[in-house]
C-alpha cells in the first residue's frame, strides 16, 4: 500500500479516536501527548519505519515545525492572560521565567559537567531543558482568561515568558561551543543577546499587537470592515510580529507572547468590568464557539467588538494548538530510540524534574504569597516538551555536533519523554484535587 495512503489511514483514526476519547480520557491519568508519543514511537524507525526524520539529516525541517508549534501556542498563552500589567499576579511568572531560569541554567550546567560534557555542552543542554512547555501544559494552565488562580497563573505566565527568556543561554552555550560570535569579554552576547535582543523582542510584539488590535476594534465599530476571518488576521500578525522581530535581531518568541497579550489587554480596556469568556455576544446563536461570518461579525454591539475579536481568536488559536501538540509529538516519539536510556541521560531528566527545578522554583517564590500547596505544585509541574525540541533542533541546524551534543539530544529526547509521562499522568488527578481543595475553602 501507498504510503502516503498509510499515512492518512493513521493520522485519521488517531485524531478520530482522540475526537472520540476526550472527555472520557480526561477522567483517567493519561494525557494526549503521551498517545501522541507512542503514536510516534510506533512509526519511527525503531517499530514501523513510516516515519524516519533524523536531527543531525532534517534539523532545519524539525526547526521551522517546532517554531511554529511554539509561535501559536505563545500567541494563545498571551491571550488567556487578562490581569493588567501593574498586577501582582506578574510577580511570580516574571521571576519563575527570569530568577529560576537561571538557577535552573546554573544548576544543570553543573549537573553536565559532572557527567563529562565540556562547558559549551553543559551550558547548551542546561539552557534547552530550561524553558517549561507552553504547549502542553494545558492542564495546568489557567482555565479562561479571568482566572485569577495564582499557580495556575504562574504556570501558564511562566511558559509563555521562559520560551524567550532560554534563547540567550541558548546562544552563550553555541558561543562557547564556537558556534556563535559573544564579543570580546562577552559584550556581545550581554548587550545583544541579552538586552537589545529581549527588550526589543517585547517592544516589538507590544507595539504591534496593539496598534493592530486597535486598528481592527476600529475598523469595525466605525467602518464596519474587517469583519470576520480570525483566523487570517491571527496567522498574520503571528507572522508579521515574528518576522519584524526576526528582521530586527530580537527575539521572535517574547514578540509574539507580547502580541497576543496586547491584543487581550486591548480587550481588557474596553471591557473593564467583564469577564471574558462570559462577555456576551448578544446576537450570537447559542452554544457558538469560533465564529468567523462577517454577518455575525456585524451583528455584536460595538462596545463588544474587541471582546467578540478576543474570544474568537483564541478558540481559532486553541485549535490550532492542539494540531501542533499532535504533529510535534508524532516528530518526538518517532526519534526517541531505546539506545537513549541510559543512566546517564535518565539522570538528566530525573536531575532536572526532582532536584532543578524545586529548588529554583522554592529559591524565588519564598518571599512570594504562595500557599504551600501551590508552591509545591509550582515546583513539580515544570513540563518540558515542545520548547526543549525546538531549542535542540536550533542547536543542531547552527551547527551543534559531535558526541556530546548527540549525548544532548539523547538527554533532552529522555526528558521530555519522561516529563510526558510523569506530569502528564499526574496533571488532571493533582489539579482537580487542588480545585476540590480551593473550593472548599
Amino acid at each position: 500500500m501507498d504510503a502516503f495512503v498509510i499515512w492518512c489511514l493513521i493520522v485519521g483514526l488517531l485524531l478520530i479516536t482522540i475526537g472520540l476519547t476526550d472527555t472520557w480520557r480526561q477522567e483517567l491519568p493519561v494525557c494526549a501527548s503521551a498517545i501522541y508519543l507512542l503514536a510516534g514511537y510506533l512509526l519511527g524507525p525503531e517499530v514501523w519505519g513510516l516515519l524516519n526524520l533524523r536531527l543531525d539529516t532534517h534539523p532545519v525541517l524539525l526547526e521551522r515545525l517546532t517554531e511554529g508549534a511554539v509561535l501559536i501556542s505563545l500567541f494563545a498563552v498571551g491571550l488567556r492572560l487578562r490581569a493588567r500589567l501593574r498586577d501582582p499576579l506578574w510577580h511570580t511568572p516574571l521571576l519563575l521565567a527570569t530568577v529560576a531560569m537561571v538557577i535552573t541554567v546554573g544548576l544543570m550546567t553543573g549537573l553536565g559537567l559532572s557527567l563529562g560534557l565540556s562547558l559549551g555542552s553543559a551550558v547548551l543542554l542546561a539552557a534547552v531543558l530550561a524553558p517549561t512547555d507552553p504547549v502542553l501544559a494545558s492542564e495546568v494552565q489557567v482555565q479562561h482568561a479571568s482566572d485569577r488562580d495564582r499557580l495556575r497563573f504562574s504556570l501558564t505566565g511562566e511558559g509563555g515568558l521562559n520560551d524567550g527568556t532560554a534563547f540567550p543561554f541558548v546562544m552563550l552555550g553555541l558561543g562557547l561551543l564556537g558556534l556563535h560570535e559573544l564579543g570580546q569579554g562577552g559584550w556581545r552576547w550581554w548587550g545583544v543577546d541579552v538586552v537589545w535582543a529581549v527588550s526589543g523582542g517585547v517592544a516589538i510584539g507590544w507595539s504591534l499587537g496593539f496598534a493592530f488590535s486597535r486598528a481592527v476594534v476600529y475598523l469595525r465599530r466605525e467602518r464596519e470592515q474587517a469583519l470576520g476571518m480570525e483566523s487570517f488576521l491571527t496567522l498574520g500578525l503571528i507572522a508579521l510580529a515574528y518576522g519584524v522581530a526576526i528582521a530586527a535581531h530580537t527575539y521572535g518568541f517574547l514578540a509574539v507572547f507580547f502580541a497576543g497579550l496586547a491584543m487581550r489587554q486591548v480587550e481588557r480596556e474596553d471591557n473593564p468590568r467583564a469577564q471574558p469568556p462570559e462577555v456576551p455576544l448578544e446576537d450570537a446563536p447559542s452554544g457558538t464557539k469560533t465564529v468567523s461570518d462577517a454577518g455575525l461579525a456585524a451583528s455584536v454591539p460595538p462596545a463588544q467588538a474587541s471582546a467578540y475579536m478576543a474570544k474568537a481568536v483564541l478558540d481559532f488559536t486553541l485549535d490550532l494548538e492542539k494540531l501542533v501538540e499532535l504533529t510535534v509529538m508524532l516528530l518526538v516519539g518517532s526519534l526517541i530510540t531505546r539506545s537513549a536510556f541510559t543512566p546517564a541521560t535518565v539522570a538528566v531528566a530525573l536531575g532536572l524534574m526532582f532536584v532543578a527545578r524545586p529548588l529554583a522554583v522554592y529559591a524565588c517564590t519564598l518571599w512570594l504569597p504562595l500557599t504551600a500547596t501551590q508552591r509545591r505544585l509550582a515546583a513539580w509541574f515544570g513540563v518540558r516538551g515542545v520548547g526543549s525540541m525546538y531549542y535542540l533542533a536550533f542547536a543542531v541546524a547552527h551547527g551543534a555536533s559531535g558526541a556530546q551534543t548527540a549525548f544532548v539530544i539523547d538527554a533532552v529526547l529522555v526528558t521530555i519523554v519522561l516529563s510526558v509521562l510523569l506530569h502528564g499522568s499526574t496533571a488532571t488527578p493533582v489539579m482537580r484535587l487542588y480545585r476540590r481543595v480551593n473550593r472548599v475553602r
